[in-house]
C-alpha cells in the first residue's frame, strides 16, 4: 500500500524536500484563467511533476504533485493556447474537458482583455474537433444586467452564439451575476461607472422561461444548467462543472480514475435474435454510455462537502491563485484590483519557470 497521501513527499527544485498533496483531479483554475495566460507554466510544470500554490486565506505556501493526476478540468475564457498541448496530455494519459465561458460583452466594453467573439468561437470549435463534442462545455457566465443591458438583448447574444455552436456543444451552463454579495465587484463597476441592476427572483424566473422558448424554439437542444444557483427553475437543471459523469466519459480507460470515482464499467452482453436485429442494451437509468457498447454506473458519492450548498461539483485540487487574471473584466470577482492583477503578470513573465503562478 502506498504512503497516506499527506506522508508523501517531493523533490523542489532547489533539491529540497516537501510535503505534497497528490490530487487525481485538478482544477485549472476557478482563480485565475491558466490557458489563457499560464498555459505554457502549466505544462513545464506537469513536466517538472509539481507546482507550489499559496493559500488566499493565510499566505501558507503548499505543493502539488502531477504523479497521480489522472483528468484535468480546465476553466477559461480563452483556452486556444490548449491546442499546443492536448498531445503531451493524450501521452501522459490524462484526460480532461474544458468549462468555457464564450460571452459577448464586446459593445459593453465588460471584457476587454479577451479575444474578438469571432475568434472565440473558432477557438471552440477547434478544442471540439481535437476533444470530442460534449468535452468543451459552453459558458455564458456571468448573466449581468445594466443600463445598456435588459434581458432581451442577453437573449439576442446567446441566440448569437448558441446559432454558431450548433453541433459543437450539448451543453448551457449560466448563473445570474450576484453583485451585492461581492463588495470589491460593486465597488468596482461603480468605478468604472457601470451602472448594473441586480437581479431579481422574478426576473430569473422569466430569463430561464425565455432561455428555454427559445432553446426549443432554435431547435438547439441543449442541456440548459445554472452554476451555484439554489433556484429551482423549470426547464433547467442544475450543474455539475466539476463533473464525474464527464470523468467518465471522457476518462475511462484510465483505471486509476475509474476507481476513485468509484465507477464501473459494464460490458454487456448483447442478446442476438436470428431473425432479428440485436436487441436494445438494457441499461440503468444513471448509466453513462461509453465506446463499443458499454456504460459506467458510479456507485460512490463524489460531491465535495466544503463546496457551497448549490454547488454541484465534485471534490477536486485547484491550483490557481487569486489576482493573477490580466483579462481585466469589469465584474471579476478573483482579482482585488486590475493593477495587482497585471502586477503579478507581470512578475510571471520575469520568472516563467518559477513553481509558483506569480514567480514568488
Amino acid at each position: 500500500m502506498t504512503k497516506k497521501q499527506e506522508d508523501r513527499t517531493i523533490k523542489l527544485d532547489n533539491e529540497e524536500i516537501a510535503k505534497a498533496t497528490f490530487p487525481i483531479v485538478i482544477s485549472v483554475s476557478r482563480s485565475t484563467d491558466i490557458p489563457a495566460f499560464y498555459a505554457d507554466w502549466f505544462l513545464g510544470r506537469l513536466k517538472k511533476g509539481y507546482s507550489a500554490w499559496t493559500n488566499p486565506f493565510n499566505g501558507k505556501k503548499s505543493y502539488v504533485a502531477y504523479e497521480d493526476t489522472r483528468f484535468i478540468v480546465f476553466w477559461s475564457k480563452n483556452p486556444r493556447p490548449l491546442l499546443n498541448h492536448l498531445g503531451y496530455l493524450r501521452e501522459r494519459g490524462i484526460g480532461c474537458y474544458i468549462q468555457y465561458t464564450l460571452n459577448d460583452y464586446e459593445e459593453e466594453g465588460l471584457e476587454l482583455g479577451v479575444p474578438k467573439l469571432e475568434k472565440r468561437i473558432e477557438t471552440f470549435k477547434l478544442l471540439v474537433n481535437e476533444l470530442g463534442k460534449g468535452a468543451v462545455v459552453w459558458r455564458f457566465d456571468p448573466l449581468i444586467l445594466t443600463d445598456k443591458i435588459d434581458m432581451d438583448k442577453l437573449l439576442r447574444k446567446i441566440e448569437y452564439i448558441g446559432d454558431q455552436l450548433r453541433g459543437f456543444t450539448e451543453k448551457l451552463v449560466f448563473s445570474f451575476a450576484d453583485i451585492l454579495s461581492y463588495h470589491k465587484v460593486k465597488a468596482n463597476l461603480e468605478r468604472n461607472h457601470i451602472h448594473y441592476v441586480d437581479w431579481t427572483k422574478e426576473q430569473m424566473i422569466e430569463f430561464a422561461e425565455k432561455l428555454v422558448c427559445l432553446n426549443m424554439t432554435k431547435g438547439w437542444n441543449y442541456v440548459l444548467a445554472t452554476c451555484g444557483e439554489s433556484a429551482d427553475l423549470d426547464g433547467v437543471e442544475h450543474n455539475h462543472c466539476v463533473d464525474d459523469r464527464l470523468m467518465v466519459r471522457f476518462g475511462y480507460k484510465s483505471k486509476e480514475l475509474m476507481d476513485f470515482l468509484g465507477a464501473e464499467i459494464i460490458k454487456p452482453k448483447q442478446q442476438l435474435d436470428l431473425f432479428a436485429e440485436s436487441e436494445p442494451l438494457e441499461m440503468p437509468v444513471d448509466a453513462i454510455l461509453l465506446d463499443n457498447n458499454q456504460y459506467a454506473v458510479i456507485q460512490k458519492n463524489n460531491k465535495d462537502k466544503g463546496q457551497r450548498t448549490a454547488c454541484g461539483c465534485m471534490k477536486s485540487k485547484d491550483i490557481g491563485e487569486y489576482n493573477t487574471c490580466p483579462h481585466l473584466c469589469e465584474y471579476c470577482y478573483a482579482n482585488a484590483s486590475k493593477e495587482v492583477a497585471v502586477q503579478n503578470w507581470k512578475r510571471h513573465q520575469l520568472n516563467k519557470d518559477n513553481d509558483t503562478i506569480t514567480g514568488r
